[in-house]
């Protein structure tokens, strides 16, 4: 899997695309923060072994792909179970193997019921967990790297882009080709891979919080959502609204269901077709105000069975897209 974070109109997200490769470590971790007392306090662990002070954050498991590995961490680390929200950079560094660690980070806000669910108590591996001012956390953590994480996080923080809500948008997973299908195109189902993809891809939607899906109405799409949806005992909402056969008679409305999913300001997936998700980025920056760019195409272009992550504001979703992700699956 790699992921590829894409700057929005606002410049607000950047950071270097990250490919698998046999030399680097993959690993994923959070800026876990909270509001106490109208005040913002971020979640630091004092690891027993290491004797230091950090942010959570763990190797990649075989199989997994880096989003759910980040909330796999935080709550195997603290105890709290997260969403993650905008990804808040990439830090590099080199292992005694000389191997380099490449580690994925997003905000994610813990909540009052989380805390209070939590399971924590100090263990071999972690002495204590504490909650300190952005200030504070630049005073006690070891490492010049979690720095540069924590300077990304402060600068949401600063421009107001903190709480925000995701719409994902998802290409349907690997389908069987037209030219070995005799039947509608609607109908096409999903091959051997394609099922395998849209298992893969569960975890790691899981990891946005995603509550909400809303598919197109053809096969192959159903398909693709139906194990998230099976996980999360929700049922999808099927629509030709955003199908692709719509979409080539000019039937589709992808304005109108955009334009629900914004409104919400609730975490949703929309799983369509290659063809139509420029539209769908196009209708999602036009909604939030954002000035269009190569950036949509490039989260646009998208590979069966991955998905981009567009991050609006929860506070102010006409304030425009705060940051775009890309996440493609290893299947």
């Amino acid at each position: 899997m790699s992921v590829r974070q894409t700057q929005s109109a606002h410049g607000k997200t950047q950071s270097p695309s990250s490919k698998w490769t046999d030399k680097a470590v993959y690993a994923a971790g959070a800026v876990v923060w909270r509001i106490v007392d109208g005040k913002l306090r971020i979640l630091l662990i004092h690891r027993t072994k290491y004797r230091d002070v950090t942010l959570p954050k763990g190797k990649v498991d075989p199989g997994e792909m880096l989003a759910e590995t980040a909330v796999r961490e935080v709550h195997e680390e603290t105890g709290i179970r997260v969403s993650l929200g905008v990804p808040v950079g990439v830090s590099r560094y080199h292992l005694a193997s000389q191997k380099q660690k490449v580690v994925h980070y997003w905000a994610a806000e813990a909540t009052d019921r989380a805390i209070r669910e939590s399971t924590f108590v100090p263990n071999r591996e972690i002495a204590a967990v504490e909650w300190v001012s952005v200030k504070k956390a630049r005073a006690k953590l070891s490492y010049p790297v979690d720095l540069e994480i924590l300077d990304f996080f402060a600068h949401l923080v600063d421009d107001g882009a903190l709480r925000t809500f995701p719409v994902i948008v998802l290409r349907h997973a690997k389908a069987m080709p037209r030219s070995e299908w005799d039947g509608a195109d609607a109908a096409r189902p999903l091959t051997e891979r394609g099922r395998r993809q849209a298992t893969s891809i569960v975890g790691p939607l899981r990891a946005f919080g995603v509550r909400k899906i809303v598919t197109s109405d053809a096969v192959r799409c159903v398909e693709t959502v139906t194990p998230l949806a099976q996980e999360l005992e929700r049922k999808f909402v099927t629509t030709e609204k955003i199908s692709q056969d719509a979409w080539e008679d000019g039937t589709d409305d992808l304005r109108h269901v955009v334009g629900r999913r914004v409104r919400s300001g609730k975490a949703a997936i929309l799983c369509s077709h290659g063809p139509v998700l420029p539209g769908l980025l196009s209708e999602i920056a036009l909604a939030t105000g954002t000035i269009q760019g190569s950036y949509l195409s490039s989260a646009a272009d998208l590979e069966p069975g991955a998905f981009s992550v567009v991050h609006l504001s929860a506070t102010n979703p006409g304030s425009g897209i705060i940051a775009i992700e890309t996440h493609i699956p290893k299947v």
